[in-house]
Formats: structure tokens, sequence, C-alpha cells
């Protein structure tokens, strides 16, 4: 069987089609009373926006969390890393054990796990409570964008199904136009548990909705741990998950430390910590659609695009940072690269990973939160040494270029492969 990037054969592989005749047929969702593709896609969202907020929303609230925990603002850095690493370990562990299970339940069970984590974030009363509250809510991450995916595929006919991926997809930019502002703002004016109890109740809410209104969808019936983890022995998937972690793990490294770099360097009161990251949100939704139409034109040479325009943006961050409006418009152009690399990431990712459809949707997710623990475990190594809150943007730079030095051996091994990514 030969495959070629850009075909689709899989509700779950909008990007990846086979050339060859074959007797597998995708299954549909079972239609009634929760097939409405609209409110289905919708809360798909909303899981995803559930999601992106609390993912991103502890990176504006470091300095009160490390405040009431009694701990300084590099090690309060260190719950990002948490959470990340539970994504790490969540996304392909799920999509091993669970690729055969019916995919609406699975999408209950993490939500459920989600909310769970959220609340125990909220009344977490020391450091390592804190800790493992975070790795907890990491833990449905992946697998729950993973999932959707392949959910929201199944509910349209083939020539959709990349568009309907990318709907389910806008719930993380949009949580960093509304959700992480949002919540920002009242953990910062009510404390910054609110804000995390503000995510458990969307997690409920999400809950809710899958359970009303995303149609009943099967499993694979021909998954199995084994051809997953087959997927593994692509030395190709192995370089991109490592550029993925490495490179993007440098918008990362400024990200996190984001409110006190405005309010220590730029010399800005707290209060416009939620307007910058409403900016960098307003970024990546302009950075997805660019995205898309960047694919159409090649996927291996947006990936490099994306980490030399990254390296860019953070080094000019690192410099321009003191002054408000030209610091903010950088800050906006490395969310827009950012959303430019997620997207391609994942596209290169699917493709390298083949049959093993489940594993490939998650691996993404898995390594962008490597990115994003090394990023700020880096950032903050920077910070505790002396060099100060834009040693981090600088830091970024670096790991960006390392991507692309990845990415020349990526393509080295890929150029020999009988359907090499374009």
């Amino acid at each position: 069987m030969s495959r070629q990037f850009g075909q689709s054969a899989d509700p779950g592989l909008p990007w990846c089609h086979v050339t060859t005749p074959t007797t597998a047929t995708p299954t549909a969702p079972t239609s009634g009373r929760g097939s409405h593709v609209g409110l289905a896609t919708a809360a798909l969202v909303l899981g995803g926006f559930s999601i992106g907020t609390t993912e991103f929303v502890s990176m504006g609230l470091l300095p009160q969390i490390a405040t009431t925990l009694d701990i300084s603002i590099p090690t309060a850095g260190h719950i990002i890393s948490a959470y990340a690493l539970g994504v790490v370990i969540g996304a392909p562990v799920l999509a091993v054990l669970f690729a055969k299970y019916p995919r609406k339940g699975l999408l209950l069970g993490l939500m459920a796990v989600f909310t769970i984590g959220n609340a125990a974030s909220a009344l977490a009363d020391s450091y390592p409570a804190m800790i493992g509250a975070r790795l907890l809510a990491g833990f449905p991450h992946g697998a729950f964008f993973g999932v959707g995916a392949l959910v929201a595929a199944g509910m349209v006919e083939p020539a959709r199904r990349g568009r309907q991926i990318g709907r389910m997809m806008y719930g993380i930019p949009a949580a960093n136009v509304i959700g992480v502002p949002v919540t920002t703002w009242l953990g910062q004016n009510i404390g910054w548990r609110s804000a995390y109890w503000t995510v458990a109740a969307l997690g409920i809410l999400t809950f809710a909705l899958v359970a009303a209104y995303v149609p009943r969808s099967p499993g694979n019936p021909e998954a199995t741990g084994r051809r997953e983890l087959s997927a593994l022995s692509s030395p190709t998937l192995w370089l991109s998950i490592l550029a993925g972690s490495l490179g993007f793990g440098g918008m990362f490294a400024m990200y996190s430390y984001i409110a006190p770099t405005i309010t220590d360097v730029t010399g800005l009161h707290e209060s416009a910590v939620p307007t910058y990251l409403l900016v960098y949100g307003l970024g990546g939704l302009i950075g997805a659609e660019i995205a898309g139409r960047l694919s159409e034109w090649s996927i291996r040479k947006s990936v490099v695009l994306g980490f030399a325009l990254m390296a860019l943006a953070l080094a000019a961050f690192s410099w321009l940072s003191p002054w408000h409006l030209p610091g903010m418009a950088v800050f906006f152009c490395s969310a827009l690269v950012a959303s430019i690399l997620v997207v391609n990431l994942q596209m290169q990712l699917m493709h390298d990973a083949g049959d093993a459809e489940t594993l490939g949707a998650a691996l993404n997710h898995s390594a962008l939160n490597i990115a994003n623990a090394l990023g700020a475990w880096l950032g903050g190594i920077v910070i505790a040494l002396g060099y100060g809150y834009r040693a981090p943007s600088l830091v970024g730079a670096g790991m960006a270029l390392v991507g692309i030095l990845i990415l020349l051996a990526y393509r080295q091994l890929d150029r020999r492969r009988a359907n090499p990514l374009r």
C-alpha cells in the first residue's frame, strides 16, 4: 500500500490518502439525537477552548501563584512544566491503549479527568499539591485533541474533513483571545484560584455538551497497540518530534515569563498582561488561517520558514520589550508564527505516522508540550542566573535555530522515502 501525503483514506487522516484500493471503510458516527454537526462541533471547540485556557493561564498568573505558595517565580514556572509533562505522557499512552475504544465515551472520560485536575489546581495549598494537580490536568490534553479530530472528521463528508478538523482546532487560539485574558483578569482581581475554578466549570459544560450532541463514534477495530507503536520505528517521525520539542520550545521560553517581563522590563502595571495575552490570541487566529494556505504551498518549507521567523521574532522581542507598542507588535508576530508552526508540524507528524492514526493525531501535542516544559525550564534557568527577563527570548531564538538544523537532517532522510513530504 502506497501513501501520498495530501489525500485521504480515513476520517482521521485528512492529509494522507491511499492511492491503491483498500477494503477498510471509515465508520460513520451513529446518527440520532446527538448527530447535529454544528452543536457537536461547538462541543469539541469548547473542549479545546477549555484546554487552551488552562494551558496558558498559569503563565499570566505566576507572580500571584508564587506569592501564595511561598516560592520564587522561576520555581513557580515548574507548574507549567508539570502540565506539559502530563500532556507528553498522556497523549501517546492513551492513544495506544484506547485506539479501538468508542471515541465519544473516551472524550467524556478525558473531560472528566480534565475537570478534576483543574478543580484540584484551584484547591492546591502547597507546591507539591499544585505540581500533582497540573500533571493530572494535562494528562487528557493531547488525547482529547487527537480523538476529537477523528470524531470531527467523521461527522462530515470526505471533501470537508480537513476544514472540519481545522474548526475543531480553533479552540486554542480562541482561548488565547478570550479565555486566557478573562481568566487572567479574574485571577488578578479575585484570586488566582478563580481562574482554575472557571476552567473546571468549562470542563463540566463541555462534558454535558459532548454527552448531548456529539454522535456515537466507534473506535478503530483494526487498531492494536503494536500497530500504533509501529510508527515509532520511523526515524523521520522522531526527528519531527525533536524539531517540535526543541525548536518550538523557544516560544515557551519567552511566553512562560511574559507577565514579569511586562511588569519588570516594559514597566507596565500587571493589568496590562491580559491585553498582551489578547494580542497574542489574535495573532494566533490570523496565523492559523495563514498556516493552511502555506501548507498548500509546502508543508516542509512552511516549517523551516516558521522556525526562521520564530528565531527572528524572539530576538526582536528581547530587544524591543522595554518599549510598549514595539514589544507588543513583535509579541503579536510571534503568535502568528507559532500558529503556522503548530498546524504544519501537525501535518508533518501525521505524514510520518502512517497507519497509526490515533498516535499520529496525538503526538504533535506531546512534542509541543515537551517544548512547553523545556522552554519554561531553560527560561527559568537564565532568570535564576541573574540575566533578567529579556534573556529567555534570546534562549528561545537559539532553540528555534536548532529546530532548523534538525529539519535539515529530516530532509536528508525523508527524500529517500517513496512518499517524501512535499
